[in-house]
């Protein structure tokens, strides 16, 4: 870093010839040049347990970050499952009430205004959305398994190759 500064100093002041500053900046380029490559070299190098080097390829990162992307994926679908049981188990107490009620005549929301509606039509309701829920939550059992699975064979192939340098479970 001083030498860039003793350059800069020698170009604000003058006291350098052409030739002399051509040369100057010619090395630089070359040290910086050097230390990039060096560096751009070892960046793609992750030591193992032993202290060999196994090189990333440009393939081992692309199984990394599917399974990073799978990974995020899969905390989704836990959190839409959980949302999926919770709608599906309101929709049952809902369904369970209306039985036990007398009135004929039900306010029933629908968006964010509650509406005077018959018991059957309120019932019949109730029941397509239940269905409609239900068929989602399937959906996103089967995502879910289809992401473990994945997860899983990317696993056994990052294991195989990096042993104990790579850390794929959750605390």
């Amino acid at each position: 870093m001083r030498r860039v500064y003793m350059i800069l100093f020698l170009l604000v002041t003058g006291n350098v010839h052409l030739t002399t500053l051509f040369v100057l900046f010619l090395w630089l380029f070359i040290l910086c040049h050097l230390r990039f490559s060096y560096i751009s070299s070892h960046s793609s190098m992750l030591s193992v347990g032993g202290g060999s080097d196994t090189e990333v390829t440009w393939e081992d990162q692309q199984n990394i970050n599917k399974f990073g992307r799978l990974n995020n994926r899969f905390h989704e679908l836990e959190d839409e499952i959980k949302i999926a049981k919770e709608t599906n188990d309101n929709l049952e107490d809902a369904g369970n009430e209306l039985i036990l009620t007398d009135e004929e005549v039900v306010r029933f929301q629908i968006g964010e205004v509650f509406a005077h509606v018959p018991k059957d039509e309120v019932e019949s309701r109730i029941e397509q959305m239940k269905e409609v829920t239900s068929q989602k939550l399937e959906k996103l059992e089967e995502e879910k398994e289809s992401v473990l699975a994945q997860m899983s064979e990317l696993k056994k192939i990052l294991y195989a190759k990096f042993n104990d340098s790579i850390n794929l479970e959750e605390d």
